[in-house]
């Protein structure tokens, strides 16, 4: 199992995932990503979450991929 972190961020700044999640391949790594940011995007409040990306990456800081919420929104169950 691998630690993967899942940072988020827009032009005016950055959340920090510090805990990490264990995981034991991409498969799972994707699947944990499109849920942070549909809970993330569903949460209740007045962000507009169409310029934030969600940056995940391994232990060593090393980006794995992008996921900009943008291409989430209109995709919520």
């Amino acid at each position: 199992m691998a630690r993967v972190y899942f940072h988020y961020s827009n032009s005016e700044g950055v959340c920090i995932d510090r805990r990490g999640t264990a995981v034991g391949n991409l498969a799972e790594v994707r699947d944990h990503a499109a849920r942070v940011v549909q809970s993330l995007i569903t949460a209740q409040g007045p962000e507009d979450w169409r310029d934030w990306t969600l940056h995940v990456s391994d232990d060593l800081n090393d980006e794995i991929f992008e996921l900009p919420f943008s291409s989430m929104l209109g995709k919520l169950h």
